[in-house]
């Protein structure tokens, strides 16, 4: 993932900007940067490639000046070139970025239009132009960033520097993390407290939609409203436990919360947001001649896999087995050298998934999804295909599922304009529905506070019920599975059409019955459910859209009204509420949030 690091102080910047830049690079990247100012001017020096060659550039041609920004890049559109890579700059500003600028397109063309030339083929570019802009009618840097975050669309981290300001940076958060550092007569801006245990141990974390005036003795931040706040500065140190944590109670929390950060760097490393035209690995199959796809996974990863099963079939119109891993080996599988197997696993190192994998490697090719490039699987599959999560702590998966989800979203709309069962036009529609996620996710976070005081009246239930239909059916094993996990309720979930064969004797008063119904093709089937669950007491908890709670009325006991969004992206969408849910009613539980009685992180023993 892309990594951050700004500095405003008295010593030489590009040294210590560069010294943040290697403690990033865990994230993982292919190009850097960093960009001065001095004497009025913007001075940058970019490389491709690893941090060694920014630094013989360094070396050659050395940046004075004692403010600055600095980058590390994963390619997600565009080459990943000097060109590409950032800063990206006009005369008057710089910028680093990290997340999706959503309305980049349009933006660009509008500014186009009024005579400002493009560069390169991000979408970060139209940031500084759009600044520059503001700048040229003379409003202040303050003023111009401000204007330009009111027209940015997505989920991004900012970093800014400008030619006529020698000491000012200014941060913005919507999506993405960002810390503020502060030093003695020096401050700074980071991804994260790693990026500056190398300048401070006192840190103050911006809160989603900050945006923060950095001088070399002050920070001034402003929330989403504009209004001027402050945020705790805390003492960091070397431990995950002080520095990963952030401002949040649990690690759970915090990852819930990266999730429009790490979804979006995930969907851009396969989704090119200006061809909207997918960049997979090279594969060393045909992904046109596959005849039958098995996805193969355990626990949260095997709802992911219950996911694509939906959008591979009726997206990419090919058949789809998937399977707990765990029983795939015992049930004798016939192998089928047209098929392609798919194993799924955060770690890489799931004992069963990775059974798999070696079970059908000998019989056809196997691809695996993972979030740990120097895994097992990643290893041993005949290809690899990454998620982009970054390191997750808590042992209840959530940003991990999230990835997986994009990356399979991806990979389906690959094999379906492989196979011919869509065209140009509709995979970049595709591509246009999944660019569009990562801000739905952030305007789902915001709901956190409601789900926090539903979580309230669910906390003494000692059974629940979760129902959804189609990819809806997925996410309801997936929130039965997150309440088991750590508020250790009882929790199970069924097709919403079986209830009736069955479960429904279970409900009464004192059963809440969850209800996943985005009002997709298959609502007015999940709303008859949901009547019959009603007509025998049940508590019925509805999350659903705007069309959908319209529908449904006045009977839920409780109702949370969730994006509007295409039924292609719901699953990213609706995993974030079950998500909040079995959180914090595990919080008023007082369970181990982050580590659940009887649970590991990474299961490698069968």
């Amino acid at each position: 993932m892309c990594g951050i690091i700004g500095i405003t102080g008295h010593r030489e910047a590009a040294p210590l900007i560069l010294g943040g830049l290697k403690h990033l690079e865990y994230r993982g990247y292919d190009s850097a940067g960093i960009a001065t100012v001095t004497g009025g001017t913007i001075r940058r020096v970019r490389a491709e490639g690893k941090l060694v060659n920014l630094e013989k550039q360094l070396q050659d041609t050395p940046l004075p000046g004692v403010i600055g920004i600095g980058h590390t890049r994963w390619a997600t559109h565009g080459f990943p070139n000097e060109t590409n890579a950032h800063p990206h700059v006009t005369s008057k500003v710089a910028v680093v970025h990290n997340g999706i600028i959503e309305n980049f397109r349009a933006l660009r063309d509008e500014l186009a239009a009024a005579g400002h030339v493009f560069y390169s083929q991000t979408d970060t570019e139209v940031v500084p132009v759009l600044a520059t802009h503001y700048l040229s009618q003379g409003l202040t840097p303050q003023d111009a960033v401000a204007m330009t975050l009111e027209r940015l669309e997505g989920a991004f981290a900012l970093a800014f520097i400008f030619a006529d300001a020698p000491d000012l940076v200014i941060g913005a958060r919507r999506g993405p993390p960002l810390a503020i550092g502060y030093g003695e007569g020096e401050m700074f801006l980071g991804s994260d407290a790693v990026a500056l245990s190398h300048l401070t141990s006192r840190i103050s974390y911006m809160e989603d939609g900050d945006w923060v005036e950095l001088t070399p003795k002050k920070a001034i931040i402003h929330n989403a409203d504009g209004d001027m706040v402050s945020r705790p500065i805390v003492q960091s140190g070397y431990s995950a436990g002080s520095i990963g944590k952030e401002n949040y109670r649990h690690f759970m929390e915090k990852e819930i919360h990266e999730q429009p950060g790490v979804v979006g760097e995930t969907i851009k490393m396969y989704c090119q947001p200006v061809s909207l035209s997918l960049r997979l690995p090279d594969l060393p199959f045909d992904l046109a001649a596959i005849e039958r796809v098995r996805l193969v996974a355990c626990g949260t990863s095997y709802y992911a896999a219950q996911v694509a099963k939906y959008w591979l079939e009726s997206i990419a119109r090919v058949p789809v087995e998937t399977d707990i891993a765990s029983e795939y080996r015992y049930r004798s599988p016939v192998p089928d050298k047209k098929s392609l197997t798919i194993v799924i696993s955060q770690s890489g190192e799931t004992a069963d998934t990775l059974a798999v994998l070696r079970h059908d490697k000998p019989h056809h090719p196997v691809l695996a999804i993972v979030n740990v490039p120097e895994s097992s699987m990643a290893r041993e599959a005949d290809a690899t295909i990454h998620t982009y999560a970054g390191p997750e702590i808590g042992v209840a998966s959530t940003k991990a599922f999230t990835t997986q989800l994009a990356t399979l979203a991806c990979l389906t709309v690959a094999i379906a304009e492989a196979r011919g069962a869509i065209d140009a036009g509709r995979r970049q529609e595709l591509c246009r529905l999944l660019l569009e996620a990562p801000a739905h996710m952030a305007e789902i976070l915001r709901l956190d506070h409601r789900i926090e005081a539903l979580a309230d009246h669910l906390v003494h239930a000692k059974n629940m019920l979760y129902i959804g239909r189609g990819t809806s059916y997925a996410l309801a094993m997936e929130g039965a599975l997150k309440m088991k996990e750590i508020s250790y309720i009882h929790a199970e979930a069924y097709a919403a059409g079986e209830l009736k064969h069955g479960p429904i004797a279970l409900i009464d008063e004192e059963v809440p019955v969850i209800v996943l119904a985005p009002s997709d093709h298959l609502f007015e089937k999940t709303a008859s459910n949901l009547q019959e669950a009603a007509a025998r007491g049940g508590r019925i908890i509805l999350f659903s859209d705007e069309k959908g709670l319209a529908a449904i009325g006045d009977m839920p006991r409780a109702a949370i009204r969730l994006p509007q969004a295409d039924p292609f992206i719901t699953p990213l969408l609706y995993a974030l509420p079950v998500q909040m849910l079995a959180y914090h009613v595990a919080v008023l539980k007082g369970t181990d949030v982050d580590q659940p009685r009887n649970l590991a992180k990474s299961v490698t023993v069968e």
